[in-house]
């Protein structure tokens, strides 16, 4: 069960949040769905909303449901690193990352998340772009984090936040 908590609510370090703990970004709907485990993101203020981007490479399956669907999720398990293993590691393309995790899909929100989750963001997408070489200032990110596969940065809009009860 969850409840409803305002973006501004949320008490913890985002950027702990992100880095440390992980978070599964989440796209589709019942027909189909797909989650990737992440750990580059923000979260903010843009176009006056509060906001979040996040970062998916293009080979990625869970890129084809972002681009499919105008809403994803974020969601956020604690200590619970055995879900980024098989969901950072394998491609729902070729396994049953769901089954093979135990999670239990929720659809009552405008996008997938799972019921295990301690805090989920529903986002609605606003902007999708590739990241461009000639745009890095600093060029040894490059060489540092890309073999000619620049990410996606989705930016999307958080219309709710919802805490684990």
């Amino acid at each position: 069960m969850f409840k409803e908590i305002k973006a501004t609510d949320i008490s913890e370090n985002i950027i702990d949040m992100i880095s440390r703990e992980w978070m599964l970004i989440t796209a589709g709907n019942k027909r189909g769905y797909n989650m990737m485990t992440a750990s580059w993101g923000f979260m903010g203020e843009m176009w006056g909303s509060h906001s979040v981007s996040v970062m998916v490479r293009p080979q990625r399956y869970t890129m084809k449901f972002i681009d499919e669907n105008d809403y994803f999720t974020l969601s956020f398990y604690g200590d619970k690193r055995e879900i980024h293993k098989v969901c950072g590691s394998l491609s729902g393309r070729d396994v049953n990352k769901t089954e093979m995790t135990g999670l239990t899909p929720n659809f009552c929100e405008k996008a997938p998340f799972f019921c295990e989750a301690r805090l989920v963001i529903v986002c609605k997408k606003q902007y999708v772009g590739q990241l461009e070489e000639k745009c890095f200032t600093d060029k040894s990110q490059l060489s540092k984090w890309y073999k000619g596969d620049l990410h996606y940065n989705i930016i999307g809009k958080i219309e709710k936040v919802l805490v684990a009860k």
